[in-house]
């Protein structure tokens, strides 16, 4: 099942009249704006009626670490909570995280693969900072700090679509920045790589500094996931691929059958029009950042 991000549509509803708002009666306009404020207040109650009803639970943080250039490892301790460490059963999902002093919460993918939580207790994250986010708060904590998690959430990257490997040979997975991180879950998750004779991973940064996990990258290979990275902004020194992850697809020479590939895809959104015209291929799964 693809998991896709559609923009809520803003086209007005068609029983307005189709007429300049300065033609409009001011009696209408005075109901338009009343409405319009009501359906406001009412979309921010329901919102903080959802936010209210969700169970959180509390745990500590067991690290705070650079990942690179404005991303942090975060991993928080679950060992005392283990409805929550059982709640993630699949590479893909997601958890929304709080801390005090923070507006709002943070959705954050989890990095680690599931069977970490029951190994070891922990929920790991490869989390941005961002300016006056929750993010940022987040990556300023250290280790014993508490934050609030709520149950893991989504349907995550459904590998059965690309089973059995026998008849899905190809698997391409592409990410940029911070969207490697459910990709780190599935590799390490396992989906058959090394029973598939052509895994590539096309992962992109703007440079080396901010490409996270490097430090896996041999274990990934290891595991039957050939890594290509593509730099945009690369120095001179750069030998291999530049631009973005899509142009480095393209110029690579295609020796794959469509009826055959499963494409996994997590980032700009770019990467899932560029998949959208090719209905031939198996998209498995699309998160876009």
């Amino acid at each position: 099942m693809s998991i896709t991000l559609s923009p809520l549509s803003l086209s007005p509803p068609s029983s307005l009249p189709h007429a300049p708002l300065h033609h409009l009666p001011m009696a209408f306009l005075r109901h338009l704006k009343l409405r319009h404020h009501r359906r406001r207040r009412l979309l921010s109650v329901a919102a903080s009626v959802r936010q209210d009803t969700a169970s959180w639970t509390a745990a500590p943080l067991a690290d705070v670490r650079p990942a690179a250039e404005s991303l942090f490892h975060v991993i928080v301790d679950v060992s005392d909570s283990p409805d929550l460490a059982a709640s993630h059963v699949r590479a893909g999902q997601y958890l929304q995280l709080r801390i005090p002093n923070a507006e709002k919460p943070s959705f954050l993918a989890l990095a680690s693969p599931p069977p970490l939580a029951a190994e070891k207790g922990v929920f790991e994250f490869l989390v941005k900072s961002v300016a006056g986010s929750t993010a940022e708060l987040l990556c300023g904590l250290g280790k014993g700090d508490v934050v609030e998690l709520t149950q893991v959430m989504g349907r995550g990257f459904d590998v059965d679509q690309i089973s059995p490997p026998e008849e899905y040979s190809t698997v391409l997975i592409f990410a940029t920045g911070s969207g490697i991180s459910p990709i780190r879950s599935l590799i390490e998750s396992g989906f058959s790589a090394n029973k598939r004779p052509d895994v590539r991973l096309y992962y992109g940064a703007r440079n080396l500094q901010r490409m996270a996990y490097q430090d896996r990258f041999k274990n990934w290979e290891s595991s039957g996931v050939k890594i290509v990275p593509v730099l945009s902004q690369a120095d001179d020194n750069w030998t291999g691929e530049r631009g973005y992850v899509q142009a480095a697809f393209s110029r690579a020479k295609k020796l794959y059958s469509p009826l055959a590939t499963g494409a996994v895809l997590c980032g700009q959104k770019q990467m899932s029009e560029m998949f959208g015209s090719k209905s031939s291929l198996a998209v498995v799964a699309i998160k876009q950042g």
